[in-house]
């Protein structure tokens, strides 16, 4: 029986794979970071200030309303291409992972914003009004019941951003970005090495799994409290 030629240049490449790996939690973690603080404070200021709620104000709402949907359904493609000169400003540079990053972490804030929105309304009303009957300010009742209450469906959701951002991270090649994603198309793609392409496949997988698990054990403890 032959054995089955395979020609790659894996064996070449693993120190770039790792670099790239690196490059990947780097981004995601950095993004992640920033965009889910960002995320948290603008959702609960859409959560706050909607009807009924504890800071309401029309006007405010709409004009959040109207901020999220306007950049939430722009492709990322598109999107990291249109703040591109916006990155030149904050981070000083148009291209390169500081620029990916920026562009993450302004998409990963607005996708946030709407999944923390919609777990806050979640939370039983009547808690809140308990809350109230005794005297709790309004920062507290935030704080101690609307925050804790939802927690659990909160991790759920950082947990689906996460794999979001590891999606949106294979198009950081557009402004010369790295990671896996990028390491995938320019050394397996582009050169039709299929070993090279899948091998940042399992490793993407891999992560996914890993980060995935850990956010399922995290929300089931943290709603078993």
């Amino acid at each position: 029986m032959t054995a089955l030629a395979i020609d790659t240049n894996i064996g070449e490449l693993w120190p770039l794979v790792w670099q790239a790996t690196y490059e990947t939690l780097y981004i995601v973690a950095l993004t992640l970071g920033l965009g889910g603080l960002l995320g948290l404070l603008l959702g609960l200021a859409l959560y706050v200030t909607r009807r009924g709620g504890l800071y309401a104000s029309r006007p405010a709402n709409v004009v959040l309303n109207v901020l999220v949907n306007f950049f939430r359904p722009i492709p990322f493609v598109i999107f990291i291409a249109a703040v591109q000169p916006l990155a030149r400003v904050v981070v000083g540079t148009g291209i390169g992972n500081p620029a990916i990053i920026f562009a993450l972490t302004l998409a990963a804030t607005f996708g946030i914003s709407r999944i923390v929105e919609q777990n806050l309304v979640t939370v039983d009303p009547g808690v809140i009004e308990a809350a109230r009957s005794v005297g709790a300010s309004r920062a507290r009742i935030i704080r101690t019941v609307v925050l804790p209450e939802a927690l659990g469906p909160l991790v759920l959701g950082y947990t689906f951003v996460f794999v979001a951002i590891v999606d949106m991270t294979a198009v950081a090649g557009v402004v010369g970005g790295g990671g896996l994603g990028n390491f995938a198309l320019q050394y397996g793609f582009r050169q039709f090495d299929a070993v090279v392409t899948w091998t940042a496949v399992l490793i993407i997988v891999a992560l996914v799994q890993v980060v995935q698990l850990a956010g399922n054990v995290l929300a089931r403890r943290v709603l078993r409290r």
